[in-house]
């Protein structure tokens, strides 16, 4: 399998976030062999978007972005690995995505296993009871990859590196036809929850089991 160029990601996210649908998501792991995944669902992060980490970044005089915390790590070339923890253990893998000195990246939210299952089952053994949930969210699949980090750690290994070429990268798979794609609001936000950034393989069994922001707040209103 072959990379995809760094041009790929230096496109709009939204492009970006379409196109990886169908893609592959592979790890040649020094220690579990080579793990593939067909890559179902998708979110964009844009400059323009209140639920971006780079949103308040920090600019100097000569309008360039700071080099000060996570947020300045958006502006990076594309094709670089975002990758933070959320909830004290989750690790999700995001690649940033427009030219470099724009904000933007895509989270990789789910993908089907196509090679290495073993592998992934074996580090996800404690929570897993359908085939399905070894890779159907973005904290079950960095486990799954062993891409994520122990708990404790702070930082990710993958962050900031290149995911244009090995051992982690993206590789092109076969297309999704847009008959097959389905757009909503992306999931467990509190911003931007009007902004149908999402992007999913309608009805695979593999895409998460969250609830699209903007549907769970009208639950919760009776909106």
């Amino acid at each position: 399998m072959s990379p995809l160029p760094s041009s790929f990601f230096a496109r709009p996210t939204l492009q970006v976030a379409r196109d990886l649908l169908g893609a592959y998501l592979v790890y040649e792991s020094p220690d579990d062999g080579r793990m593939v995944g067909r890559i179902v669902e998708t979110e964009g992060y844009r400059a323009d978007d209140p639920a971006m980490h780079g949103w308040k970044a920090t600019f100097g005089d000569d309008g360039r972005v700071r080099p000060e915390g996570r947020a300045a790590d958006l502006f990076a070339a594309p094709g670089t690995a975002y990758v933070y923890k959320v909830y004290y253990t989750h690790w999700l893998l995001n690649v940033v995505t427009e030219p470099e000195g724009e904000a933007g990246a895509v989270l990789i939210r789910a993908v089907e296993p196509v090679e290495g299952e073993e592998a992934m089952a074996a580090n996800r053994p404690a929570s897993v009871r359908r085939r399905r949930d070894l890779t159907n969210g973005p904290g079950k699949l960095t486990q799954a990859f062993g891409i994520n980090e122990p708990p404790e750690a702070t930082t990710s290994r993958f962050h900031g590196t290149d995911l244009t070429a090995p051992p982690l990268y993206m590789a092109e798979g076969g297309p999704v036809s847009d008959d097959r794609v389905e757009i909503t609001s992306r999931i467990g936000l509190s911003r931007g929850i009007d902004l149908d950034y999402r992007f999913v393989v309608a009805g695979h069994p593999f895409v998460s089991p969250g609830e699209p922001s903007d549907v769970r707040r009208a639950r919760k209103t009776g909106g």
